[in-house]
This record gives structure tokens, C-alpha cells and sequence, in this order.
């Protein structure tokens, strides 16, 4: 396993000269393993960014969607968390599996347990505080975020706990039972791949069919709903409007903004932080 202090080390050197890391500036990332080859078969990889000043801090698992693009999620998301104090580690979950899309056939049963394997990796290091790491994903990996605070087998079976959830444009359909952790669903009005109002049935209680589950149990979800987004609203790549698999995909602007802004206030709320963006 990657030892901390090399890493800071490393993140140390890929600066010029050596410098400090302006605490306004995004930390660099460097990339590690979260474990050994010897330990599992398909060990998991990923970008790691420190912030600057002293720990521990909280930190962020950050969980890219069914396309990959994980390095993109990290220059989309992890440097801009990292400068608000979070450590966050977006974790590659395709490049050890030799996987480079699961957007028709769905993930292996096999990645269901990887926000935790990234959560075990996280909480047995010194510079991040193990009661303070929240989860974050995308699409698909939105769905696999909500799937690990849900109350059920994985959570309940699972040594570390994250503190906190936040679900970009989740498929919201199938979960039968309560999230354990403050969570924070975003998805676009438009979106056709994974309908807004599958999120408000799951954030009021009800079932795929309408049919309400027993009320007051489990930790509220706050649900945004973005007017005139489309899937894939925070991702600059798609400013140009793009079709995938027949559904549509756009770049919003204020949506995004708008996205950035509830996330910094929910995690300050939830595991602490910068009260202010750089």
C-alpha cells in the first residue's frame, strides 16, 4: 500500500522546485495504489490530491460513471474539492479490470464492494480523519454511491462507514430501503437517461410503482432538480450537445455553477471544511 508520506513527497516534486502548494490553488495529483497486487487479484488504482495545511482532514471518494473518464473526473472534481481541504481520491475502477465501458451491460458484481475497498484504503491513512469521508458519483457510479448508504447487506457488512452521500444524476430506481448518511441527489429536469422524477419517488418514500414505503425511518434525502439540465450538465466536454446510447447529453452552465455550490455547502454541512470557495 502507498505510504502517505511519499505521496506528499511525490506531490512535493511535481511541483517547480519543490514549492509549497498555494492553499487557493488546486493540489496536484498523483497517482496510487490502493492495494496490493498481492491482496487482490484486480488491485484498484487512482488519483490521490492532498490539500494543503495540517490534518487530518475529510476527504472524498470520488466514483466516475459507466463511460470511465476517471481522470476527467478528477480534473473536473477532485483539484476543486482538494482546494477546499477535502483529500479525494477518484478511483479508477476500469483500467485493472481491462473494462473500458459498462453502460449497456452494467457493472460486474464484483465492483459493488469498490467504494468501500477506496474507503479502507482512505481511513487507514494518518493525513485523512476516518469519521469525516464522504462518497461521490456520477451516472451510474451516482447509483453504486447511493447503493453503499443504503441500509443493506454491503453497509451493514462494511468495517468503515462513510459519513455522507452525494448522487449526480443517479439511475434512482430499485432501492427498497433507507440511506444511513445525510445525502444529496442532483440531476437535470430534461434528463432522459435518468429521469428526475425516479429521484423524487425515491427522495418521498415511494417504490418504483408509486406504492409509499414506511415513513420517518432512515436519514432524508435533499433532492435538486436542475430547470432545462440533461444528463451529464457538470461535464464541459459535452458543450456541444452529444446522443449516447440514444440519450441525450449536454454541458449546462448554471447548473453546473449551481452544482458546485451545493456541494460545497453540503459537505461543509456534513463532514466539515472550507466554509468558503477559493
Amino acid at each position: 500500500m502507498t505510504n502517505f508520506a511519499n505521496v506528499a513527497a511525490l506531490l512535493a516534486a511535481l511541483l517547480p522546485g519543490g514549492a509549497v502548494v498555494n492553499a487557493a490553488a488546486e493540489p496536484p495529483a498523483a497517482l496510487v495504489e490502493l492495494e496490493s497486487p498481492l491482496a487482490s487479484p484486480q488491485p484498484l488504482q487512482g488519483y490521490l490530491r492532498l490539500p494543503g495545511g495540517p490534518g487530518p482532514s475529510p476527504a472524498v471518494v470520488l466514483l466516475h460513471g459507466c463511460s470511465g473518464n476517471w481522470r476527467q473526473l478528477d480534473e473536473r472534481w477532485g483539484g476543486r474539492l482538494a482546494a477546499w481541504g477535502y483529500v479525494t481520491l477518484t478511483v479508477d475502477r476500469f483500467g485493472p479490470r481491462g473494462l473500458s465501458s459498462t453502460c449497456t451491460a452494467g457493472p460486474p458484481a464484483a465492483m459493488l464492494h469498490d467504494a468501500y475497498r477506496a474507503l479502507s484504503f482512505l481511513t487507514g491513512q494518518s493525513p485523512v480523519d476516518p469519521a469525516r469521508v464522504a462518497v461521490m458519483g456520477f451516472s451510474q457510479d451516482a447509483w453504486l454511491a447511493l447503493f453503499s448508504v443504503e441500509r443493506g447487506v454491503i453497509e451493514r457488512s462494511a468495517t468503515e462507514k462513510f459519513r455522507a452521500a452525494i448522487a449526480f444524476y443517479p439511475p434512482c430506481r430499485g432501492f427498497k430501503d433507507d440511506m444511513t448518511v445525510p445525502t444529496l441527489i442532483l440531476v437535470g429536469e430534461f434528463d432522459d437517461w435518468t429521469p428526475a422524477r425516479e429521484c423524487r419517488n425515491l427522495v418521498e418514500g415511494r417504490d418504483d410503482w408509486g406504492i409509499s414505503r414506511e415513513k420517518g425511518k432512515g436519514i432524508p434525502i435533499e433532492l435538486i432538480v436542475y430547470p432545462g439540465a440533461y444528463h451529464g450538465f457538470d461535464m464541459p466536454q459535452y458543450r456541444t450537445p452529444a446522443r449516447l446510447l440514444g440519450r441525450h447529453l449536454e454541458f449546462n452552465q448554471v447548473a453546473a455553477d449551481q452544482s458546485v455550490d451545493a456541494v460545497r455547502k453540503f459537505l461543509y454541512a456534513t463532514i466539515g471544511g472550507k466554509e468558503k470557495s477559493p
